[in-house]
């Protein structure tokens, strides 16, 4: 998708957003005030239901299919239309979302139009699609039984999150998610203390976000449900002072038998501006799958028509050429005003994504080894997802996105944007899992076939050591609120939202120097 401009921020630009963070600390932010009907996120899956006329609503929250358990083993004969529907009911919810948006005056005079106008035909769409996955799947296994009770959606409250809920593969994940702000980080990674893990999380200084009265490092909304340059988020609760937020950062000790080694594969920064909204992985042979932009490094023929073998011949942005691996993620933007190409686009501005695209000023991507054990090769076109693109309706079960600033990463947050002091640079990034189950390049929940070590740093169930993908990816932005990372358009730009992309296509010989690298103790490249 070609850019309307390639520079990062200049001072104009900088000066435009100061402008709008003055406004964000004074409670400018576009609100949504709504009243409309349904209620909080999971509690009662049932159907519709209806607030009391003046409850402040935000966003649709529908469950998540592709998560369930009747979901987890899809035969393979039945994966491509169950793929086909999955990514339909996404389109589904971007649909209503939209719909919510428009109309969200009326629904501020009659509190039933969001039932008889959005929720109920939404309902009927999405049983509909349950109905035809039950069905393939039905052809050729066991019929899945259920998936009809995950038709109804609700609407939800301003910008209370959904309550965590355990995370996939058992007690592999960590434990409990909590989702709240200052509440205790799930831990994926435990021992291995990626800065999401084993510390305080959302901690915002102490201070709560704008919904539970706090300050957010002086930026809090009071509550408002804000909306962005979009409408549909970010808001000033979403970002926090990264000087008022204690170091949570523990580190890891590799144990004897564990492998000390790194690699690092440079493969730029997106120079050549490779985006689209597809996502190859979750919704393979669908254009928009992702319903939001993506940031491509690696890989150059990564699209939603991608197949191993086109990977396998695609050229790489990676200095390594062995190395045509493909890792993505969602584009950040500033929200100053200015558009890009994308702003009349599917996965762009039609779908509330919008300002200006922001290149990193540096991705770092590092293989790293375990602390317990050696690692084995990665099978080549091993599929990970880290992070859940939806975890702001979802829970923070999977979610896995870690913020911080230059200078500051001893202090990592999940839920919220940090506010960098003038000279330090945001900074995301993530800790894949790094354990596999030997057998599979994928699955059909995309999670099943991976998962996180345990809080003493080892794989469980008979799942086996790969080198763990550390990405870092920093950005020059202005100091301040006024940027987000591409999302779903229910997802409102949350920050706990952001999530990474990898499929491995280094060749042998170069997958072998990686093992090599990191279980020798060498710091390679």
């Amino acid at each position: 998708m070609p850019r309307t401009s390639r520079k990062r921020s200049t001072l104009a630009n900088r000066a435009i957003v100061a402008s709008a963070a003055l406004l964000l600390g004074g409670g400018g932010l576009v609100a949504v005030n709504v009243y409309a009907s349904a209620g909080e996120g999971d509690s009662n899956r049932s159907g519709p239901r209806t607030q009391n006329a003046g409850q402040s609503v935000s966003t649709i929250d529908c469950p998540d299919v592709a998560t369930q358990d009747q979901l987890v083993n899809v035969p393979e004969a039945a994966r491509p239309e169950v793929d086909r529907n999955l990514a339909l009911i996404d389109s589904q919810i971007t649909e209503a979302y939209k719909r919510f948006a428009d109309e969200k005056a009326q629904i501020e005079r009659d509190p039933q139009f969001a039932d008889n106008a959005i929720l109920n035909p939404l309902k009927d769409k999405r049983a509909a699609t349950l109905e035809r996955i039950a069905l393939s799947i039905g052809r050729v296994a066991e019929r899945p039984q259920g998936l009809e009770g995950l038709a109804p959606c609700t609407l939800r409250a301003g910008n209370s999150p959904a309550q965590g809920g355990q995370g996939q593969n058992g007690g592999q994940n960590g434990g409990q998610g909590e989702g709240q702000n200052g509440g205790q980080d799930p831990g994926q990674n435990g021992g291995q203390g990626d800065g999401q893990n084993g510390g305080q999380q959302g901690q915002d200084g102490g201070q709560g976000d704008g919904q539970n009265g706090g300050q957010d490092g002086g930026q809090g909304d009071g509550g408002q449900n804000g909306g962005g340059q979009a409408g549909n988020g970010p808001e000033a609760s979403d970002f926090v002072d990264i000087t008022t937020v204690q170091p949570n950062v523990k580190k890891a000790r590799t144990a004897r038998g564990g492998s000390k080694g790194t690699f690092t594969t440079d493969c730029g920064v997106n120079e050549a501006g490779k985006f689209n909204s597809d996502n190859v992985i979750v919704a393979p042979g669908v254009s928009n799958g992702a319903h939001h932009m993506h940031d491509y490094v690696g890989n150059q023929a990564n699209d939603a028509f991608a197949t191993d073998d086109s990977l396998a011949a695609g050229e790489t942005s990676c200095l390594n050429q062995g190395d045509k691996s493909t890792y993505y993620w969602p584009v950040l933007r500033l929200q100053n005003g200015q558009d890009e190409a994308d702003a009349n686009v599917d996965g762009g501005g039609k779908e509330g994504n919008v300002g200006e695209i922001q290149t990193p000023s540096q991705v770092t991507l590092t293989f790293a080894g375990s602390p317990k054990s050696k690692v084995t090769a990665m099978p080549r076109f091993l599929r990970i997802i880290t992070g859940d693109a939806k975890a702001f309706t979802n829970g923070d079960a999977n979610a896995n996105a870690s913020w911080s600033c230059t200078g500051f990463e001893d202090r990592q947050l999940k839920d919220k944007y940090p506010i960098c002091p003038e000279g330090s640079q945001v900074v995301r990034s993530f800790k894949f899992q790094s354990c596999w189950d030997g057998q599979n390049a994928d699955s059909a929940n995309h999670r099943t076939h991976v998962a996180f070590a345990d809080q003493n740093g080892r794989c469980q169930n008979g799942f086996k050591a790969i080198p763990q993908l550390q990405q870092r990816v920093v950005y020059d932005v202005p100091p301040g609120p006024g940027f987000a990372v591409d999302s779903f358009p229910e997802q409102l730009h949350k920050p706990i939202t952001d999530h990474g992309d990898f499929i491995n296509v280094f060749d042998d010989n170069l997958m072998k120097k990686v093992v090599n690298c990191v279980n020798g103790g060498r710091k390679c490249k």
